[in-house]
């Protein structure tokens, strides 16, 4: 279990947003726009490529965590991992704990420990994004989703799974949620602070 968590971990802490744009020479993604690693942040920095590259990355370093761990402890133990690798992408220790949002890296989790739920959550948060254009608000969505899909499909394991990912997911968009709430959070490509 200790094995399986310490992998997750450090999957999960590996800033793929940082180490993408610093190598395309633009330099610390974290002195611009909203500050963060993720995939939107670094559209608004580097473009269309880096973004996907950065989205790619980060959903993989998840569903990385979870098949190796599937492999070699189990599937239980996969979805201890799985969390772990959203933790370490909301608080790598190579950054001093200041990471991003969970939403890439909690989407591949789920991709790997419940595809049907990683599925309609990733449909959730490509029609929340093009109906209303707010990064922030669509991950959100795709979370709400996701652990009642998992429970539907996969019973009680993967939905606990699914609502324990949501809750970090959801407790990380805590000043997202209140500009939604007051009518402030930018949309996808405008200027302003909008974290990804």
């Amino acid at each position: 279990m200790i094995g399986a968590l310490l992998l997750g971990y450090l999957l999960g802490s590996i800033p793929f947003g940082l180490v993408f744009t610093r190598a395309a020479g633009l330099g610390d993604i974290r002195r611009v726009g909203s500050g963060n690693i993720g995939a939107t942040n670094v559209l608004r920095a580097g473009g269309k490529a880096l973004a996907a590259a950065t989205l790619l990355a980060d959903g993989g370093k998840g569903a990385a965590a979870v098949l190796l761990a599937g492999w070699a402890w189990g599937p239980a133990t996969a979805a201890w991992a799985g969390l772990a690798a959203v933790l370490g992408h909301l608080f790598p220790v190579w950054l001093r704990f200041r990471g991003g949002k969970g939403v890439a890296t909690g989407l591949g989790v789920l991709l790997a420990a419940a595809p049907l739920a990683g599925a309609v959550a990733c449909a959730v948060w490509l029609a929340m994004a093009k109906l209303g254009r707010r990064s922030s608000l669509a991950g959100l969505a795709a979370f709400a989703a996701a652990p009642v899909a998992a429970w539907a499909v996969y019973g009680a394991g993967r939905g606990w799974l699914a609502l324990a990912v949501a809750a970090l997911v959801f407790a990380r968009h805590h000043a997202n949620i209140r500009r939604l709430l007051a009518g402030t959070e930018p949309r996808i490509g405008a200027g302003g602070h909008e974290p990804g």
